[in-house]
């Protein structure tokens, strides 16, 4: 019996100084306000924040610099802009899906673009993409479920990326600068041969005959006009002329003066 109390007795609670100790070691493996207050964050060999159906309407800023998984899908993002993933040199994985996203800058993935393997950016508003938007960038990206312009443009987009196989027949065209190819996957329409940018140069050489064209017309018509007000004026000069007295009448006239006087 004493035995135990004596065993009971040397059993102590942590004192306050391990505790601060323990949470000041936490609080230096994972800082609190490294984390957006929306979002939650664990640490496995990296921070994964998680920031999934938060309502967000922009990607938060000052995320924690070790970031190897973003999950942002099930917002209301509508743009991504050029500085919102500069610092996140460890970033893996970037998940944008079904958001709003109508625009991205040109060089939005600049800083990121050669440790990222996963791009989501499906079932958004995206038509369009500038040139570089994924510069140098290998990761495997998603694009399907928005509804892409077939153009031009797109087809230098989507001919650097690395897109997911299993979503690849998903990328429809929504719209088209040749109808037939609305609701077509963007990719099989390119492997059978076709190229928007060479009918997109058509278009633009079809728009500048009918400029010249217009342009033709209007000088031949300023051409007509103007021979045909300079014929008119012309023909008032001779009517003018005509109604003067001729010369030889004069003459007439000043010999029989002469003659009398």
């Amino acid at each position: 019996m004493g035995a135990s109390r004596r065993c009971s007795s040397s059993i102590k609670p942590p004192s306050c100084a391990s505790l601060v100790g323990t949470l000041c070691l936490l609080s230096y493996v994972m800082p609190a306000s490294a984390c957006p207050k929306t979002c939650h964050c664990t640490d496995r060999n990296g921070v994964v924040v998680q920031c999934t159906s938060r309502n967000l309407e922009s990607i938060p800023p000052n995320l924690p610099k070790d970031t190897v998984v973003l999950l942002l899908s099930s917002n209301r993002i509508k743009h991504v802009t050029k500085e919102a993933f500069t610092d996140l040199r460890r970033l893996r994985e970037l998940d944008l899906s079904q958001n709003a996203i109508e625009s991205v800058e040109a060089g939005a993935f600049q800083g990121i673009s050669e440790g990222l393997r996963s791009l989501d950016l499906s079932n958004n508003h995206l038509s369009s993409l500038p040139k570089d938007t994924f510069a140098k960038l290998h990761a495997r990206i998603r694009l399907s479920h928005n509804p892409w312009h077939c153009e031009c443009s797109l087809q230098e987009v989507l001919r650097e990326l690395r897109l997911d196989p299993e979503t690849v027949n998903e990328v429809n065209c929504y719209t088209s600068v040749q109808e037939e190819y609305v609701g077509q996957p963007v990719i099989q329409v390119l492997d059978s041969g076709i190229n928007f940018c060479n009918f997109h140069q058509k278009t633009t050489d079809v728009a500048m005959f009918v400029a010249m064209f217009c342009w033709f017309s209007m000088v031949t018509a300023y051409i007509i006009y103007y021979i045909k007000h300079n014929q008119e004026d012309a023909r008032r000069h001779m009517e003018y002329l005509k109604s003067l007295p001729s010369t030889s009448h004069i003459s007439k006239d000043y010999d029989t003066a002469s003659s009398v006087l």
